[in-house]
């Protein structure tokens, strides 16, 4: 078929330049135009915590969002400024119609004190859902805060979104620096890759129309589902990833073909038959990976998964009409305006270079590259064991200013953390009269700092009750102390005569920002296994037919996890465990990796590092075909593609590595996770474990048996003694 194919696009290039370049214009109004249909809420549908924020907000018009919290500091007893300071909290409220406020001075409670009675905070929860970016002003909070705060008592205004923002007035550059630095470098990696400007600018070309058209494709998707926000930046860096890949792969092969004497028509078929099958099978485990994301009962994650399964399948699209018109339009022209050396950017030949030198080394010792390699993948997967994932500490966030003053303040005066995610006990159809009881017993909990009922936070038989645990809300101990509210207190407190006039049960639910951001945690890696189980169980199957092999396959697959282990390892060890991330970035240990990241480490890394196996092990496989030997179809399969693999790898791990200098710790442990992971895979794993491992197995490599191969649709492949097929 891809031999017609590349007939076809031979016949009708120009049609298909046409085509491309309307698709790529449309796509770039098409980008303007869902900007404006983004899902920018986030929901757990069917999770406790989540669902009492949902009641709290419709029934006082706040609590979805994490509270701002205005901290009053003097040198005296704050309690004595009572007056001045209960009006600087109105105004600060008052900046924020519908919000809901909490301090010492509406609840008599200790809790809002400090124990030298120096310091107190106000909790200020705004109105409405919340969203990626804050709808919070906070900047006319703080103005308003300061200049009604009485004289002699100090102030500041920080929470979590406070502090987030604050990240993003820090020292990192702006996004725009940082796409231009990652494609700068990615200019300089394709120019010592390729040589020559037409080679060079081919994989940059594809890349842009492989992302500005699937964003057509995303566009029309927004009036059948909602799409997440998040969905257009994994176009934009999978895209990048993909496009770059699967050019290189057709230009690599196609620029071999013509140094062995081919003509340009056959040097295209020979380049679609092999590497546009290649490239089919890569952009498959590129978009199961992401397709797996629906199995997670997450909308947005959803979303993320069906949006973003889109755009390798736009790039498989454009690898295999696109660029082979274009590759038949430059012809040997591919090779001219020279802007490098030939000694520095010379296309490797079998016979030499120093991926073939590497190739000999391992099959002298392929037992002791093995062991180098599973010793180096033992040494990072004890880190990655020890992965946490969780909300960040506030301790933790970077930045300067206001908010972060507010934060070192609070800790100072020896006021939990906990202020800046509350616990949250939302009573409904319960007497009011029975706020004391619930709100002591909440209080002795053990973890529990304490707690307060402010008179204002009551709706009928529908009241608030505010808790603070002794630790920060993300912080592992606090972990056991919701488990404890959820599982026995509240449930305890249900059982006693505290029902209210209304004609429901009582009930009794803990929310607020700390416990929904556990109802994510379960919810992503309570059902990740059934996420790992569909991906690798696809996958298998996939490469099973496209090798050949049930051992290339099966080896694929647990060779791709342990390079994913391997990710979550590095990240583990640098943030996590704060080897080298103060220094480096700024950011001390953090005990723990921020929720989401593994996950979207595995969306995004799987396919890509899927991408080099296929690449690798495709081209083994057509050499084994060739010679049946072992030895030489590793060989040979090294050769051909190390110097692929390896600049692959470079462009897409200093694009990622860029994104490390933003000034967010999310950012930061994300770029180092998929930068780090994309390197070691490339390295580590294709460069010492795949051919060694080969060696060692030898003929059995490329065994697949007839009844599997019957049901696959291919042809059966025999373990046959070396030399004999």
């Amino acid at each position: 078929m891809l031999p017609s194919l590349a007939r076809l696009i031979i016949r009708r290039r120009r049609t298909i330049l046409i085509s491309w370049v309307f698709l790529t214009i449309f796509g770039a109004f098409a980008a303007q135009r869902v900007s404006e249909r983004w899902l920018e809420q986030f929901s757990i549908p069917g999770y406790s915590a989540y669902e009492a924020n949902q009641r709290t907000l419709e029934q006082f018009g706040n609590g979805a969002q994490a509270p701002i919290v205005a901290v009053f500091r003097s040198d005296g007893d704050v309690r004595a400024h009572a007056q001045g300071i209960q009006r600087a909290i109105s105004a600060a409220a008052a900046k924020n119609p519908g919000a809901r406020v909490s301090s010492y001075f509406s609840t008599r409670a200790d809790v809002y004190l400090s124990a030298d009675r120096r310091t107190t905070f106000a909790e200020i929860y705004p109105s409405g859902q919340p969203s990626f970016t804050s709808s919070v002003d906070i900047d006319g909070t703080r103005a308003a805060l300061k200049s009604a705060v009485p004289p002699g008592v100090t102030t500041y205004l920080t929470g979590r979104d406070p502090l987030y923002e604050t990240e993003g007035g820090g020292e990192g550059p702006s996004v725009l620096v940082e796409a231009m630095i990652g494609g700068a470098g990615a200019l300089i990696i394709l120019l010592f890759v390729f040589g020559t400007l037409p080679a060079v600018a081919m994989p940059i070309l594809m890349a842009i129309a492989s992302i500005l058209s699937t964003f057509s494709l995303i566009w029309a998707l927004t009036y059948v589902t909602s799409v997440s926000l998040i969905v257009q930046f994994l176009v934009a860096l999978v895209g990048l990833g993909v496009a770059i890949d699967y050019a290189l792969l057709m230009i690599f092969r196609f620029r071999e073909e013509l140094a062995n004497g081919a003509s340009v028509d056959d040097a295209l078929v020979e380049t679609m038959t092999h590497a546009g099958r290649a490239v089919i099978v890569s952009g498959s485990t590129v978009a199961i990976g992401l397709l797996s994301m629906v199995l997670l009962p997450i909308p947005v994650i959803r979303s993320i998964g069906i949006g973003g399964m889109l755009i390798p399948a736009v790039s498989v699209v454009a690898a295999l009409t696109l660029l082979p018109a274009l590759l038949h339009l430059l012809g040997h022209r591919i090779n001219r305006l020279r802007v490098m050396p030939k000694r520095l950017a010379h296309p490797e030949t079998v016979a030499s270079g120093f991926w073939e030198r590497w190739s000999r080394v391992v099959l002298r010792r392929p037992l002791v590259t093995a062991l180098v390699g599973l010793a180096i993948v033992a040494l990072l997967l004890i880190p990655a064991s020890q992965l946490n994932p969780s909300e960040a500490l506030v301790k933790d966030f970077p930045g300067a200013g206001d908010a972060v003053e507010g934060r070192e303040v609070l800790a100072a005066a020896g006021i939990t953390p906990s202020v800046f995610k509350p616990l949250i006990v939302l009573a409904e159809n319960v007497d009011p009269g029975e706020a004391s009881l619930i709100t002591r017993t909440v209080a002795e909990t053990p973890g529990v700092a304490g707690a307060a009922a402010p008179p204002s936070w009551r709706r009928g038989d529908t009241f608030l009750i505010e808790a603070f645990a002794t630790e920060d809300a993300a912080a592992r101990s606090v972990r056991k102390t919701i488990d404890r509210l959820q599982d026995d207190v509240l449930p305890g407190l249900e059982e006693t005569d505290i029902a209210g006039s209304g004609p429901g049960p009582s009930r009794l639910t803990l929310a607020g920002v700390g416990p929904e951001d556990r109802d994510f945690v379960h919810a992503v890696y309570g059902n990740f296994p059934y996420v790992m189980l569909f991906v690798i169980l696809l996958t298998f199957v996939l490469l099973m037919r496209a090798f050949r092999s049930v051992v290339l396959a099966l080896k694929a697959v647990v060779l791709n996890l342990v390079s994913l282990g391997a990710a979550f390892g590095i990240i583990v060890f640098i943030f996590q465990q704060g080897h080298g991330s103060e220094a480096i970035w700024g950011v001390h240990a953090t005990d723990a990796i921020i929720a989401w990241i593994p996950l979207m480490i595995f969306a995004f890394l799987f396919g890509l590092s899927m991408d080099y196996e296929v690449f690798m092990l495709s081209r083994m496989r057509e050499a084994y075909d060739e010679t049946g030997d072992t030895k030489q179809a590793v060989t040979l399969g090294l050769a051909r593609t190390g110097k692929l693999v390896t600049s692959a790898a470079l462009v897409l791990m200093f694009a990622f590595f860029v994104l490390s200098t933003g000034p967010g710790v999310d950012i930061k442990q994300f770029g180092i996770g998929l930068a780090a992971g994309i390197i070691f895979d490339a390295t580590v794993i294709r460069g010492l474990l795949v051919p060694s491992l080969m060696l060692l197995i030898g003929r059995w490599n490329w065994w697949l048996p007839a009844p599997a191969a019957k049901v696959l649709r291919t042809k059966p492949s025999r373990a046959a003694p070396e030399g004999s097929t």
